[in-house]
């Protein structure tokens, strides 16, 4: 069951991310959506997902809903680490640190 339902998740991330490459339809969905790539810090891998976020001066703020759920923002604890957006219509690249506080969870994104 537990693979059923992360296949189901894959998909819609997937139909999300095509979404947002779509001319009309794109700059609409990319409102308050952001693309986000990372290298996985255990696989290696590379992953992309579209998630939620909001603009706190020149950073990136992204707030992770459900956090005991999700392992993404992991790849962020501590000091830190390279991430690319893809953020209106361009490919942005920065800095993103995880941040914890009672049992909130937000990944912080300085861009270069």
């Amino acid at each position: 069951m537990k693979n059923v339902v992360a296949l189901i998740g894959n998909g819609f991330n997937a139909g999300m991310v095509a979404l947002t490459k779509l001319p009309v339809i794109g700059s609409f969905v990319g409102r308050g959506l952001v693309v986000i790539t990372y290298q996985g810090r255990r696989s290696g891998k590379t992953f992309s997902i579209p998630v939620g976020y909001v603009r706190s001066g020149d950073d990136i703020v992204i707030g992770v809903a459900m956090p005991d759920k999700k392992t993404w923002w992991r790849n962020f604890l501590g000091e830190g680490g390279p991430i690319s957006l893809h953020l209106g219509g361009v490919d942005r690249s920065g800095h993103a640190v995880t941040q914890r506080d009672n049992g909130r969870v937000s990944v912080r994104v300085t861009l270069d």
